[in-house]
């Protein structure tokens, strides 16, 4: 009898451990797959932990999110954690981070962390991040893999290329120059002109190459945490991914919406999560 009773307090402690986050989000709540990750290539729905085990054995995943989506970043808190239990992470890259900041990544490693206030400034944490989504995963990322690594280029690399833009990679498909395109038009509301387009273009064809480069050089297991756009398959960091190299499998965090699913051209996985409030930014740019 006392032996039943442990097995069944082992496994109620097991379920809620396996637990997901409290959902931060309200849009979506009622969706039957909440919390749930659809297969691409299977067409089929799996549960987190399922994923879990299916990147364990991977020597890189690419984590996809929408910046301002607080469930997603629980998520990938989550996703560390679990991983971590069943084999440990070696490398966790982040495109919120620059390559300047490398040093002081490196000088915070293995020390007593300070406040979060005092962390920023000594990682001379840029703004446009915001500290209160992304503080538990730097210091996840400072306090257990072996390495927490910058994969976004410097701002002034990234100025140089706005002046000077190289051309685009023969590895984009039209479809996919064309998808880059629109994207970044849109994102601008509109208000791009052609100069300005090529430039952004080519900036953000640097940024995923930087990424590609960065993950496949980083001791493994290796994650790169990073925006939805650069961690698709056709458009972003993947194409330029070195051949001779195992290719990274990609999760994407999306929020509940009425779009069509991906398919395993854009991503593996998709983890669908609540959304958030769509913001008009260009009701806003209009306004200022």
């Amino acid at each position: 009898m006392k032996s039943m009773l442990l097995l069944v307090l082992l496994l109620s402690l097991s379920a809620c451990s396996a637990s997901l986050p409290p959902w931060q989000g309200s849009e979506g709540l009622a969706d039957p797959h909440l919390g749930q990750v659809w297969v691409t290539a299977e067409q089929r729905w799996i549960t987190p932990q399922a994923l879990v085990e299916r990147l364990a054995s991977a020597p890189y995943v690419v984590v996809g999110e929408q910046h301002d989506n607080p469930d997603h970043h629980a998520l990938q808190l989550w996703l560390l954690q679990r991983l971590q239990a069943v084999r440990p992470q070696q490398s966790l890259l982040l495109e919120m981070l620059q390559p300047a900041q490398q040093a002081r990544v490196a000088a915070l490693k293995d020390t007593s962390l300070p406040g979060d206030a005092e962390l920023q400034q000594q990682l001379d944490w840029q703004p446009g991040w915001d500290w209160a989504m992304y503080g538990p995963l730097v210091r996840w990322g400072l306090d257990v893999p072996a390495q927490l690594q910058a994969a976004n280029l410097d701002r002034d690399t990234m100025m140089a290329l706005y002046r000077r833009p190289p051309p685009l990679s023969a590895r984009y498909s039209a479809e996919a120059r064309n998808q880059l395109a629109d994207i970044i038009e849109a994102s601008h509301c509109g208000r791009i002109k052609d100069q300005q387009l090529t430039a952004m273009l080519a900036i953000q064809q640097a940024r995923d190459q930087a990424m590609a480069a960065a993950l496949a050089n980083a001791p493994t297991p290796a994650l790169l945490l990073t925006g939805n756009y650069h961690a698709r398959r056709d458009l972003g960091m993947p194409v330029h991914w070195p051949q001779a190299s195992v290719a990274p499998v990609i999760v994407q965090l999306q929020g509940v919406s009425a779009g069509t699913l991906p398919g395993p051209q854009q991503t593996d996985y998709l983890w669908l999560t609540p959304a958030t409030p769509e913001r008009d930014y260009c009701a806003d740019w209009e306004s200022d």
